[in-house]
């Protein structure tokens, strides 16, 4: 009998682990097409980001006509671009779904870095229009010069938060392997966190979880934030040329109201999978051994943020007549 409940046990067991193993299908195979028809999808998104400009475009002279008419239109559409905007590829979403993939982080304080970070992007866009065109009045292109000097900032600061995930993952793995060796000997008596002996066993979950805290998120929000969203400086600069920059300004902050819709989607999603993975891990391996796979899991988390910061600083390409798709 004890077999039976013993094998029907293991089989519940397995049964549990769906969800991570169809997740690991669904992102298997999303991975291999996207890198199949990678080319096709950059090229359809060329055109839909000019028929977004053309569509723009005329919901701004419209609102120039006749604010009060096409005010709202303009607000829904810039938001509706904002979501379908984020959903292109972008190293925002590398930073924070590396960072609450390999870190453990409160959903709340998630939430409010994707905000942050999409808040920041608009508010970014809008400072430097003001500043270049309205302040030092200069040219246009130089305000795509400085956009594109801010980008690789952006980069640089990813690169930066990658070597600091990467030091602290290295100090805390060398506390936790400093500790005493096991040997195959049964004691006498065994200690636990909470014996009253005076002695730290294992470090602390805050001693742990030291990362996760205000000049990393720092670097979160401004790696993410610091670089100005392209469809904005759109809207901004043709909102003021024809004279209706308040309206633009409205329009690039429902932009970044859509994009932190969607990363804020994205941020939910990577956090459940994260628990998911804690809940079915459980407590079936020593305490030590789990804290040193997750902070090994951050120190991967670390180096894959220092070298995408690398291939997108290389790759960032010089500015050029026209918007990027993203």
């Amino acid at each position: 009998m004890s077999v039976i409940g013993q094998s029907i046990k293991t089989q519940r067991r397995w049964t549990a682990l769906w969800p991570l193993a169809l997740f690991i299908v669904v992102a298997t195979v999303g991975g291999i097409l996207l890198w199949q028809h990678w080319s096709s999808i950059l090229y359809e998104s060329i055109g839909w980001q000019r028929d977004v400009n053309r569509r723009m475009s005329g919901l701004l002279k419209a609102v120039a006509d006749n604010p009060g008419r096409a005010g709202g239109s303009l607000l829904a559409f810039s938001f509706l671009y904002g979501v379908l905007h984020a959903l292109g590829p972008g190293h925002g979403k590398v930073v924070i779904a590396t960072w609450l993939a390999t870190h453990p982080s409160k959903l709340r304080s998630s939430i409010a870095l994707t905000l942050a970070s999409s808040l920041l992007q608009g508010v970014v866009a809008i400072a430097l229009v003001v500043v270049v065109l309205t302040l030092l009045e200069l040219p246009a292109r130089q305000l795509h010069l400085t956009g594109a000097w801010l980008e690789k900032a952006s980069y640089a600061l990813v690169g930066m938060l990658g070597v600091l995930l990467c030091v602290r993952a290295l100090k805390t793995l060398r506390r936790l392997l400093r500790r005493p060796t096991f040997k195959a000997f049964t004691p006498h008596h065994v200690h636990h966190k909470h014996c009253g002996c005076g002695h730290q066993h294992v470090p602390t979950q805050d001693q742990l979880q030291s990362g996760d805290d205000w000049r990393a998120r720092l670097m979160i929000v401004l790696s993410m934030g610091m670089r100005p969203c392209s469809g904005a400086l759109m809207v901004l600069l043709f909102s003021k040329v024809i004279g209706v920059f308040g309206w633009g300004m409205a329009s690039a902050l429902a932009m970044a109201a859509g994009t932190s819709l969607t990363i804020t989607s994205l941020a939910l999603l990577v956090h459940s999978f994260r628990q998911l993975a804690v809940k079915l891990g459980g407590n079936k391996a020593p305490v030590l051994w789990r804290q040193i796979g997750w902070t090994t899991l951050a120190l991967a988390g670390g180096a894959v943020l220092v070298m995408a910061a690398m291939v997108m600083w290389m790759s960032a390409a010089a500015p050029v007549q026209g918007l990027r798709p993203f």
